[in-house]
Parts: structure tokens; C-alpha cells; sequence
């Protein structure tokens, strides 16, 4: 006796068609097309995660460094003074503190300043 396998398939290829709705032309339509297209969005998916981590310190670095132009120090330098000072903050909430509280920063970079 002989196993079918149609049910199975069906309910495969129905759940990759679901997930690749949205895609243009037979990318959303064919199978093997569909499947095709669904490693190649999974695999840019997670390159892009990988991505956006360095994406987002370059947006933190260019805030701080535009924050720093008017108080008239480098951010080079602001980096390697708060190394120094021992300061352990990172960019993520030296750019928050940059937008959020603007005199806890300017606390910051005048104890920096100061060494």
C-alpha cells in the first residue's frame, strides 16, 4: 500500500504561498519560484539585522559629534577624554542624553573638558 502525500504537500506549499504574499509577479504564486525567493528574503533578513547594529552607531556617533561642534571639542577627543575620565557610557545614551537632557550632557562634557 502506497503513502499519499497530497494533504501534507498542500498544506506546505499553502503555508509558503502565505508567506511570501506581497512578493511581486510568481515569486507570490509558483512553489518552487516562491521557495526560492523566501531563502534569498531570509537570508538578506538576517544579513540586514547584522546591518542595522552598525547603522545605528553611525547615527549615534553623528549626533554626538553634531552636538559636540558648538561646545567647540572634537569628538575624537570627547571619546578619548571620557575613556580617560573612566566615564562608561556608551554611544546609545550619550546620543539619548544628547536629545533628552542636554544639561546632563553639557555636565558630562565640561567634567570631560576639565582633564
Amino acid at each position: 500500500m502506497r503513502v499519499k502525500r497530497g494533504v501534507v504537500s498542500h498544506r506546505r506549499h499553502k503555508k509558503l504561498l502565505e508567506s511570501v504574499k506581497g512578493y511581486r509577479m510568481t515569486r507570490s504564486r509558483l512553489v518552487k519560484v516562491a521557495k526560492e525567493a523566501q531563502l534569498h528574503a531570509g537570508t538578506y533578513a538576517y544579513a540586514g539585522r547584522k546591518i542595522r547594529k552598525s547603522q545605528f552607531r553611525r547615527l549615534w556617533i553623528m549626533r554626538i559629534s553634531g552636538g559636540l561642534k558648538p561646545m567647540g571639542i572634537s569628538y575624537s577627543t570627547f571619546v578619548a577624554k571620557l575613556k580617560r575620565a573612566r566615564i562608561a557610557l556608551d554611544r546609545k545614551i550619550l546620543a539619548d542624553l544628547l536629545i533628552s537632557d542636554k544639561e546632563g550632557f553639557q555636565a558630562i562634557v565640561d567634567k570631560v573638558r576639565s582633564l
